[in-house]
């Protein structure tokens, strides 16, 4: 496997409206991010993954893109944007911009041209059919609820999109479109940025006819997605992309692509076959929903977790690469969701950070992580913003579920989780506005801040800055091989990194109990080193040890 420069970086995912506001508008701005580069300098990160920050209607918070070579007016200018690319370069970092090619806005000029006519040179641009029967022309569900069509008047037809309805899907079937996209994507990157973030880019390619879902009681519109994630000429699609754009910039690639398993991934990952450098796959942030979905919350089983994480690590030792995450702008905060953010916030944020940046893979750090940032729990639906929250809210509550009920969902679950303005101090708004944020800041701001952090040399945030520092000084956090220990433990996440006759032993209580770890007897070794721990006393060697609530503790052999 080749040594790269993104398998050794940390990346940190900005959502600019969330980050930090420089004009008191009350919504994060590119001047705003370019104010705390040096914050993350000292953090010690390597890439910036910026989430969009392109023009947008903001139907989708800026996922709906209306111009894809303009920065949205909210955030600043081409040239703050230039300043900012500047400024991360400047400081020995890298920026990675969104691509968002599944879908445009609907205010995007391909389909204000598109929904004109029949003929217009744009229509195929989207995807356009005819309805069945005074009726959609299949029964697929938006992920957003409700219909994947809308029936546009004009032209007597109905376009698809499987998300918001002001997001239609492009048609990749069109040469031509495809031709824009790598048009528009070497565009960027001749402007020096250093790779993308490709949002759903798995659904490009829909299977042909686009036929009905099997159906489901109960319910009129059902995922298709069967006939949309992983379709027929991804793979295809992708390589040219390759071909026409990033393979001839030293950049890195990740894809979003839900529903996509590890077999699956070897073929978008592997370095030979030209697609992109990794994927963000799903199976673990779904461990605790139900089989109605997301919302339909459950416990999470350590087992599963363990499991989980261990057949991606296996599965792509060889072939492929792993992208490593807990949380991101669409998933709740990690120490809410799999550890505790009360009693135990500090150390269980820590342990987390701990499994995950031992792991094989780039970690991927998402904004207010590194100071412990925890779920929002606003009082009423009209603080929320997001607008998969909102349709989630309307259709269950009229299919009769109680109010608490869902709004308990949307407490474990909702986006609008990550969304809440990072801290950056005890003042007004958290010191993320001197205006009214666009969305309320967690109350708990007075106590989880940045610069709480920075002054407490205990800190998540220095936690995080040594995990990223041992990173850089042992070749084996990058390149080891993975083996789960103590498979069958209720409390315990153990494993060992192997590189040459080197042997990381990573071992992570995950509740409140104390349990005992014992270093199974096949793991010989002659000298041994704690490199990071969670709790600053520690008793017992590697051999043997009883683990505080939440431990983590990470031991070098040799």
């Amino acid at each position: 496997m080749n040594k790269t420069w993104w398998k050794e970086s940390v990346v940190y995912q900005i959502y600019p409206r969330s980050f930090a506001d420089s004009n008191a508008d009350g919504i994060g701005d590119l001047k705003g991010i370019i104010s705390k580069l040096d914050y993350l300098k000292l953090l010690g990160i390597d890439v910036i993954w910026l989430s969009p920050v392109y023009k947008s209607p903001n139907d989708d918070n800026g996922y709906d893109i209306s111009d894809y070579q303009e920065i949205m007016d909210e955030f600043g200018t081409m040239s703050d944007w230039e300043e900012l690319l500047a400024e991360v370069h400047n400081r020995g970092m890298k920026l990675i911009m969104d691509l968002v090619v599944n879908h445009s806005s609907d205010e995007h000029q391909w389909f204000v041209e598109a929904r004109k006519s029949k003929d217009n040179p744009y229509r195929d641009y989207y995807i356009w059919r005819p309805g069945k029967d005074g009726k959609e022309p299949n029964n697929w569900a938006s992920a957003f609820s409700g219909s994947a069509w809308e029936y546009d008047e004009t032209t007597d037809e109905y376009f698809l999109h499987l998300f918001s309805k002001k997001q239609p899907d492009l048609n990749w079937e069109n040469p031509k479109l495809r031709e824009e996209v790598y048009k528009m994507m070497n565009w960027w990157l001749d402007k020096g940025i250093d790779g993308f973030r490709m949002d759903v880019i798995n659904f490009i390619s829909k299977v042909e006819g686009l036929p009905d879902a099997p159906s489901e009681p109960g319910k009129k519109y059902v995922s298709g997605h069967e006939y949309f994630m992983n379709g027929p000429r991804i793979h295809e699609f992708l390589q040219e992309m390759h071909k026409s754009t990033t393979a001839n910039y030293d950049v890195m690639t990740v894809g979003e692509m839900p529903g996509v398993n590890h077999e699956q991934a070897k073929l978008y990952t592997a370095e030979d076959r030209g697609e992109v450098n990794m994927v963000f796959q799903f199976e673990h942030v779904d461990l605790d929903s139900g089989p109605h979905g997301k919302w339909d919350l459950r416990p999470l089983k350590l087992s599963d977790l363990k499991e989980n994480l261990s057949s991606w690590q296996k599965g792509l030792e060889q072939i492929g690469w792993n992208s490593l995450y807990m949380n991101n702008h669409d998933q709740p905060r990690m120490v809410s969701r799999f550890g505790d953010d009360g009693k135990y916030r500090v150390e269980s944020a820590k342990m987390l950070a701990t499994l995950l940046h031992m792991m094989k893979g780039t970690p991927y750090i998402y904004q207010g992580e590194e100071m412990g940032m925890t779920n929002v729990r606003f009082e009423s639906i009209e603080q929320y913003k997001d607008i998969e929250t909102l349709n989630m809210y309307k259709e269950k509550s009229e299919q009769g579920l109680a109010h608490e009920t869902i709004m308990n969902s949307i407490y474990v679950k909702g986006r609008d989780n990550a969304r809440t303005p990072v801290q950056w101090d005890d003042s007004e708004n958290a010191g993320f506005t001197t205006g009214t944020p666009w969305i309320e800041v967690n109350p708990n701001y007075k106590e989880i801040n940045a610069k709480a952090v920075q002054e407490d040399k205990n800190s998540i945030f220095y936690y995080y800055q040594q995990l990223i520092q041992l990173r850089k000084q042992h070749e084996i956090i990058v390149y080891g091989e993975y083996d789960l220990l103590l498979e069958h433990d209720p409390d315990i996440f153990a494993y060992v990194r192997t590189l040459g006759d080197k042997k990381l032993v990573v071992v992570c209580n995950f509740y409140a109990q104390e349990p005992t770890f014992e270093l199974p007897n096949n793991l010989s070794f002659s000298a041994s080193e704690l490199i990071i721990s969670n709790y600053p006393e520690v008793e017992g060697t590697v051999k043997k040890f009883t683990l505080k609530p939440y431990e983590a503790r990470v031991y070098l052999l040799e």
